[in-house]
């Protein structure tokens, strides 16, 4: 493969990794929102039992018969078992929201990578030019050198 199609090769290679790259940021923004918005309804679920126990608390007992007051518990735990079952959701987020994460770091090495073998070869490219071009400027000299030395040596 000539440097040209290398250098293409990875350039292509690149305009890839930077589509994977921005892939895996979008899925990190819809994880992150994701979990926002289970921790938002678990923050709602949380302050709904607070505020119903605040209201319903020991003072209400006292006064209660003894039917609402089992209906009353009965609520609250479905409420705790709802705010548990939303905490085992924000858990599924969180292992979600890592993997994105990490998926994101793994696509930006591989862009980062990839770059900087491009940067690498381009130089070896222009390195290879330049010694290529100083060559011709050598031989040119070295022939009108010569063409001078056999003019001057010439009666």
């Amino acid at each position: 493969m000539s440097h040209a199609q290398t250098l293409n090769a990875l350039r292509i290679a690149i305009e890839m990794a930077e589509r994977e790259r921005d892939a895996a940021r979008q899925g990190l923004h819809g994880a992150l929102s994701a979990q926002q918005a289970a921790q938002a309804q678990l923050d709602q679920l949380q302050s709904y039992a607070q505020e119903t126990e605040t209201r319903w608390g020991p003072r209400a007992e006292a006064r209660l018969q003894p039917q609402v007051l089992q209906h009353h518990y009965q609520f609250m735990g479905r409420l705790q078992h709802a705010a548990g079952l939303q905490t085992q959701v924000m858990q599924g987020h969180a292992a979600r929201l890592q993997q994105a994460q990490d998926q994101l770091l793994k696509a930006e090495q591989r862009l980062l990578s990839l770059r900087k073998l491009l940067s690498h070869k381009e130089r070896e490219q222009q390195q290879l030019q330049a010694r290529r071009e100083q060559k011709q400027t050598d031989e040119r000299a070295m022939l009108q050198h010569r063409l001078r030395t056999q003019a001057a040596s010439r009666p």
